[in-house]
């Protein structure tokens, strides 16, 4: 990185400066004012202002599209439904629809990470918020690239109802969302960050294991979706490991 260094008026100049001198009275109603010696004005280059600029500008972009990656719930793990940005870039386009179960379930785990119980206790779950909401939660297991990718999105029939979640360790956080339009309108964004900041941070799996990010994620979900619709609505959201904070 270079540096640009202005050189400061209060440095000596390489000459001495000339002696002051007493401007004389003349006729004149104006005195002249004595001129300012040459180093001692010093200017801004405009490139370096349109530098500045371009930077500050560049750093609010990236700001913004970290900010609609994460909280928008774009896919960051090789599945991208609404437009991810940054690193999910170069996973686009992963599609194995040879990953996807035979049979239409509601929870595809191709990591291993849930049990036939567990999945069986999350389907239900599932099935029972479904039917008492109208949200469809729809409860996707990796490992990148190991992912059936965009094909789940015919196999759910993803819509604006619709609420992807997928658990993948690959990139340190766990928790990733897929949120519809309509849930958007209906849940704070600030939920889901704070979800995936409690039950997918990297020390919480690995201490309790993925399953129980997964298991305590989707009864936080459950909570969150059939409290009233509010200004306050879920902003005490449980889990199984008690208040989202």
């Amino acid at each position: 990185m270079a540096f640009l260094r202005l050189r400061s008026p209060s440095l000596a100049p390489a000459n001495p400066l000339p002696p002051l001198r007493t401007p004389t009275t003349t006729s004149s109603s104006a005195s002249p004012s004595p001129s300012l010696p040459p180093w001692s004005r010093v200017s801004i280059p405009t490139s370096l202002t349109r530098r500045s600029s371009s930077l500050s500008t560049a750093v609010s972009d990236l700001r913004s599209q970290s900010l609609n990656f994460l909280l928008s719930g774009a896919l960051a793990v090789g599945l991208s439904l609404a437009g991810a940005v940054g690193f999910a870039e170069a996973k686009v386009g992963v599609n194995k629809p040879e990953l996807l179960p035979k049979e239409y379930t509601t929870v595809i785990d191709v990591a291993g990470f849930l049990s036939d119980g567990q999945e069986k206790r999350l389907a239900q779950e599932i099935a029972d918020i479904e039917k008492d909401t109208g949200f469809k939660l729809r409860v996707l297991a990796q490992n990148y690239p190991d992912t059936p990718g965009l094909a789940i999105k015919d196999f759910w029939s993803v819509d604006d109802q619709t609420i992807v979640f997928v658990a993948d360790p690959t990139f340190g956080n766990i928790i990733n969302f897929n949120v519809g339009a309509s849930v958007d309108l209906d849940i704070p964004r600030s939920f889901w960050s704070r979800l995936a900041g409690k039950y997918g941070n990297i020390f919480y799996w690995k201490e309790k294991g993925e399953d129980a990010s997964v298991e305590a994620a989707v009864m936080a979900i459950s909570n969150c979706l059939r409290e009233p619709v509010g200004a306050n609505n879920c902003s005490e959201s449980q889990g199984i490991g008690g208040k989202l904070v």
